[in-house]
C-alpha cells in the first residue's frame, strides 16, 4: 500500500520526537512544519485546546495539500483553577522557556501542601485531511506537582510532574521514552486515534 504524507503541526522537537515514536509503525510518511518553510504557522488564539488543536490542524492540511496532525496539550493545576492550561507553553510569557514556565509554576504553588498540589496532562489531537474529514482525539495523565523540578527525559513540565502510576516516586522527566509514551495524555490520545485511523485512511 502506498504510503499517506502526514504533516505534523508543530515545530517543537520534544513533540516532534514523541509523535514520530508513536506513529512509526503506520503505512505513513511523516513529514513536519519545518519542512515547509513558506508556510507561515497560525496563530494560536483558540480559548480550549480542541480550538487550537483543530485551527491548527486544518491550517496545515490547507496549507500543505497533505494529511495533518495537530495536538494541543498542557497542564491544568486544580489549585490554579486549572491555570496554566491552554497557556501552558507561554504561561512565563510569549517567549518563556521550560524552565521559566516551571519556576512561575512552583512559585505560584509556594505554599500549596501536598494534597491540593493535584494536576493533569491533557491533549487533544486533530487529524485533519484536506477534503475536509477529520478524527478527534483525547488523553489526560494525572499527577501532582512536585516541589523541585527533577529528571532530564522529557520537555516541558515534565521534571514537575509526578504521575499517579508510579505513586508520585518519579516525575515524568525521570522515565523512559518508552514508559512515557505508553502512559501520557499524548499516548493515550494517540491510542485512541490509532483505533479510528485504519477506516479513516481507507475512506480517503
Amino acid at each position: 500500500m502506498r504510503k499517506k504524507t502526514l504533516v505534523l503541526a508543530t515545530g517543537n522537537e520534544g513533540k516532534i520526537r514523541e509523535l514520530k515514536a508513536l506513529l512509526e509503525d503506520l503505512p505513513l510518511k511523516i513529514l513536519t512544519a519545518r519542512d515547509f518553510p513558506e508556510v507561515e504557522p497560525p496563530r494560536e488564539i483558540g480559548e480550549t485546546f480542541f480550538d487550537n488543536a483543530f485551527l491548527k490542524a486544518r491550517h496545515w492540511a490547507l496549507a500543505t495539500g497533505h494529511l495533518a496532525l495537530a495536538d494541543d496539550s498542557g497542564l491544568e493545576v486544580d489549585a490554579l483553577g486549572g491555570a496554566p492550561g491552554v497557556h501552558s507553553a507561554r504561561y512565563a510569557g510569549p517567549a518563556a522557556s521550560d524552565e521559566e514556565n516551571i519556576r512561575k509554576l512552583l512559585e505560584a504553588l509556594k505554599d500549596v501542601p501536598p494534597e491540593r498540589r493535584t494536576a493533569r496532562f491533557r491533549c487533544v489531537i486533530i487529524l485533519y485531511h484536506p477534503a475536509g474529514r477529520w478524527l478527534k482525539a483525547e488523553g489526560v495523565w494525572e499527577g501532582i506537582i512536585a516541589r523541585e523540578p527533577r529528571g532530564s527525559q522529557g520537555f516541558g513540565y515534565d521534571p514537575v510532574f509526578l504521575p499517579v502510576e508510579f505513586d508520585l516516586r518519579k516525575t515524568a522527566a525521570e522515565l523512559s521514552p518508552e514508559t512515557k509514551n505508553r502512559l501520557s495524555h499524548r499516548g493515550k490520545a494517540l491510542a485512541a486515534l490509532r483505533e479510528m485511523l485504519p477506516e479513516f485512511l481507507a475512506g480517503l
